[in-house]
């Protein structure tokens, strides 16, 4: 039950989003490697947050169907990942890359959207 109380809010959640997707490349690499490079579905939020989504119901990584990166304050962002169960997993912190701000780098992850 509470699963699906939860897969239900994210969804609901993210239709606002939706409906403004926009295509984009998006590159994300985990401990360092690129997991995915390819064509996305780019989700602007409030503040410069943001989910990245492939398109139609083919995960952007294994068992990962969103990623949202939401911004917490300048430069500063928290990461998730929205599981094929519909658990919304935290990966962590990120920081804008001063390279490339384009991309938010983790601990183990970087995730770039052009």
């Amino acid at each position: 039950m509470k699963k699906t109380i939860l897969t239900l809010a994210l969804t609901v959640a993210l239709i606002p989003l939706t409906a403004e997707a926009k295509e984009a490349r998006c590159v994300i690499k985990q401990n360092g490697s690129v997991a995915y490079s390819g064509a996305c579905h780019f989700d602007l939020g409030e503040g410069g947050s943001f989910a990245i989504r492939r398109q139609g119901s083919t995960p952007i990584l294994p068992n990962i169907t969103d990623i949202s990166v939401s911004i917490v304050s300048t430069d500063v962002a928290e990461v998730r990942g929205l599981t094929t169960d519909g658990i919304n997993s935290r990966w962590g912190t990120a920081v804008r890359s001063k390279k490339d701000p384009a991309c938010w780098t983790g601990s183990d992850f970087e995730i770039c959207a052009y």
